[in-house]
């Protein structure tokens, strides 16, 4: 089980193929190859988790299922930071049900690619997510705050290219900005329109 508080940041991708080079250049080396994941957040009726800025998700992996309770982010100009618990799940969809016979229901499903890297591939310490997602690709930077400032100057970002949000925020932005209705974010859904 994994506890604490994260800090992290995205950063749109501008060119994926540079990135990737870029990336290699300063050392970072792949620690878990690029796999596609399932998410579902959990709330119940009176939305009262989003409402305290906390959030339920379910997360699939291929065969593997992490069950993840985020509260609350930290007032934070530049960084995303919130205390985090994560742990394994053996079966999903039992877990699932309970959640429902709880009075809970799925409020949002988002699907997406990713490839985790870190500074030498260590095992542990700061790391580098690339997301591949419906609405386009993202960098997440996670580590202390120098780290991450440093990381994305390397990387040719600087803090006001930082971006705080969730996915989900970021598409229903997305299609809020597109004047159409917010659905769940899959590669179907927007590859259909």
């Amino acid at each position: 089980m994994k506890h604490g508080h994260e800090r992290e940041i995205k950063l749109a991708v501008r060119d994926l193929k540079v990135l990737q080079r870029r990336l290699r250049e300063l050392g970072f080396r792949t620690i878990r190859p690029r796999h596609f994941e399932r998410n579902l957040l959990f709330d119940f009726a009176d939305q009262r988790l989003r409402k305290a800025r906390c959030l339920l998700r379910l997360r699939w992996e291929g065969r593997r299922c992490l069950l993840t309770f985020k509260g609350a982010p930290v007032r934070s100009r530049a960084y995303k930071i919130r205390p985090e618990m994560e742990t394994a799940v053996a079966n999903g969809r039992k877990l699932q049900a309970s959640l429902e016979c709880l009075g809970m229901r799925n409020t949002f499903y988002y699907e997406k690619y990713r490839t985790t890297l870190t500074p030498g591939g260590k095992k542990e310490g700061p790391e580098v997510v690339l997301d591949e997602t419906p609405i386009g690709n993202y960098l997440e930077l996670e580590g202390p705050a120098g780290w991450i400032d440093g990381t994305a100057k390397l990387l040719g970002y600087s803090r006001k290219d930082y971006i705080t949000s969730s996915y989900a925020a970021l598409y229903y932005a997305k299609r809020r900005a597109e004047g159409r209705r917010p659905e769940n974010m899959v590669f179907s859904t927007v590859q259909k329109h």
